[in-house]
């Protein structure tokens, strides 16, 4: 059962609203379920001979005493709103059982405290099957507007002891940290359109992928008007600086047709101009020359950046764990992006699901997460997939994401929970794509067997209480490949298994050759890089990484708008 909260000012363009047909003729026989008084509450639905006119009297007639008291001057915003809409699935609910859920509402949101007899007046309209619309015009009896403090949240509590009396589906609470649901006429508007999304929705998806890539804030702005998307910038009136940015989706008109804006902070809460700048550097730091050695880098730079924040998260550090999820959300849109084959879409499906898990009401630390915020925005900049490195970064992300619906499972963070859980899911379905014909290959390159031979008494040696595990693993042959390339780039196979073993505790892998298969794959090749620390070169210009622009985001190809909105 879902509550959405609101105010406005006018009374009788709601109830037309209300009883009317709705924008798409899908009212059906509109009724008043529940009011403060259902004798003295003109019902336009059933009653012949009532008007808008008179029920807006009604439930206007002290807002009227107190605009005399003001001077004519109506109080501001003073009509408040709140549709109720069971989910998807439920039980159809009757007009007695919408009443007691109406009387609830308004009694835990403090606009009709049950016994108070100078309470607000209100309605509650039912014109469908799943939902109904409670009003109110916030003025008492006596003159004062009624305590609404946080009524968002009271109502949201209030719909989850409902959901258990009445036997509804249980949905997850929230926190205020959600990003805002798309109205009903922006969803109408998208199905006339015949996109998939809301432009709402389509202008968060892009705002993230580009801030996940982008280096700066200037380069943010830049990206996204070079994707088509309209930027209006808010500037401070003493010192010029950016206070403020609006989106508009490229074709997004109004009636008039002028761009529909969308303020950052109103698309997600981390999305607005001071959140961005809390995780974007600063230019000095922005402007230093990178250097990269090896093409390979970003991808094992960020595998280790996730595996140290899976050990971030088991701290106890809270302001740090949050920080490392935030960073993470952005690693899952230039991984997508960095990714090429059939399970990038698994990948783009898990970074949007991410989304609401990598916010909370716990206040993010984000300079904890510098290292693993570089190292995936070194992924927007890569040029190539280096094949088995990915698919062990796509393993170690799955952890990651485990841990993280872990995390906020043992903090109440039940929704951020479900959306991690979801992101796991679609992680691990790509992992399975991308990793089951490489670890077939490596099965089919297994080394001689006096090689894997020796490899098996170096496993018995080194991790004697996980051998058994280890070499019952259906991926132990690819684990003998690996070990062979490992050894010919120069590392020591009994050394490499004892660092892979201790990186993180084997016991509850359930494959425990698989991950350390895919934790020594991520090794450097120790011979490549002795060659090249002993080569010599005319100058640090040549080992410069020349600078470009990211990869395009995922899914932020202006031509591509209507297929994924």
């Amino acid at each position: 059962m879902v509550p959405d909260v609101s105010t406005g000012s006018n009374t009788r363009g709601l109830i037309a609203y209300l009883f009317g047909p709705g924008r798409r003729d899908e009212h059906t026989n509109p009724h008043i379920v529940a009011a403060w008084d259902m004798a003295g509450a003109p019902d336009p639905g059933r009653d012949p001979a009532a008007t808008y006119s008179q029920l807006a009297k009604r439930l206007d007639h002290h807002v009227d005493l107190r605009t005399r008291e003001l001077g004519g001057k109506k109080p501001p915003q003073h009509v408040w709103h709140c549709p109720v809409r069971t989910a998807p699935g439920d039980r159809y609910l009757t007009d007695t059982e919408w009443a007691e859920a109406a009387r609830r509402i308004v009694h835990a949101t403090g606009i009709a405290p049950e016994g108070d007899e100078k309470a607000c007046r209100w309605i509650a309209v039912r014109h469908a099957a799943d939902h109904i619309h409670i009003m109110a015009t916030t003025v008492r009896a006596d003159g004062r507007r009624p305590r609404t403090h946080r009524d968002g949240q009271r109502a949201q509590a209030e719909c989850r002891k409902i959901e258990a009396e009445f036997g509804l589906r249980r949905l997850k609470s929230g926190d205020l940290t959600a990003p805002r649901t798309p109205t009903g006429a922006e969803r109408a508007k998208a199905e006339r359109q015949g996109q998939t999304v809301t432009a709402r929705q389509w202008l968060r998806e892009q705002a993230y992928a580009v801030a996940a890539a982008v280096r700066t804030e200037a380069d943010y702005f830049t990206v996204l008007q070079s994707l088509g998307i309209k930027v209006k910038t808010r500037l401070g009136p003493e010192t010029g600086d950016v206070i403020g940015y609006s989106l508009a989706a490229p074709g997004d008109t109004n009636a008039a047709g002028e761009p529909v804006w969308y303020g950052g902070s109103k698309l997600a809460p981390d999305l607005s101009i001071n959140r961005l700048r809390e995780r974007l550097p600063d230019q000095k730091v922005a402007d230093r020359p990178r250097y990269v050695a090896d093409p390979a880098d970003p991808w094992r730079h960020t595998t280790t950046a996730i595996h140290t924040a899976r050990t971030v998260l088991d701290s106890g550090d809270d302001a740090a764990a949050q920080g490392h999820l935030a960073a993470f959300g952005d690693a899952l849109y230039n991984i997508a992006s960095a990714t090429t084959g059939p399970h990038r879409a698994e990948l783009r499906a898990a970074a949007t699901a991410f989304n609401r898990a990598r916010r909370s009401a716990t206040r993010a630390d984000h300079q904890t997460a510098t290292a693993l915020r570089k190292a995936a925005k070194e992924l927007a900049y890569a040029s190539n997939e280096p094949g088995g490195l990915a698919i062990a970064l796509l393993f170690a992300t799955l952890h990651l994401a485990r841990a993280a619906a872990k995390w906020h499972e043992q903090r109440g963070h039940e929704q951020q929970a479900a959306a991690a859980q979801e992101a796991l899911r679609h992680l691990h379905a790509g992992y399975q794509q991308a990793a089951a014909p490489v670890l077939a290959d490596l099965t089919r390159r297994a080394p001689r067997a006096a090689t894997t031979r020796r490899y098996e008494q170096d496993v018995r040696a080194t991790l004697p209480d996980h051998a058994d595990r280890i070499l019952a693993d259906p991926t132990w042959t690819a684990l003998t490949t690996t070990l062979a390339h490992a050894e010919t780039a120069g590392h020591n196979p009994r050394r490499l298994l004892t660092e892979a073993g201790t990186l993180r505790e084997l016991d509850s892998a359930e494959h425990p050759a698989e991950v350390l298969n895919w934790r020594i794959t991520t090794q450097p090749n120790r011979r490549t890089q002795a060659a090249r620390s002993r080569s010599t070169t005319s100058g640090t210009s040549a080992m410069s990484a020349a600078p470009h622009p990211p990869a395009t985001p995922v899914a932020t190809r202006p031509e591509d708008r209507s297929r994924h909105r």
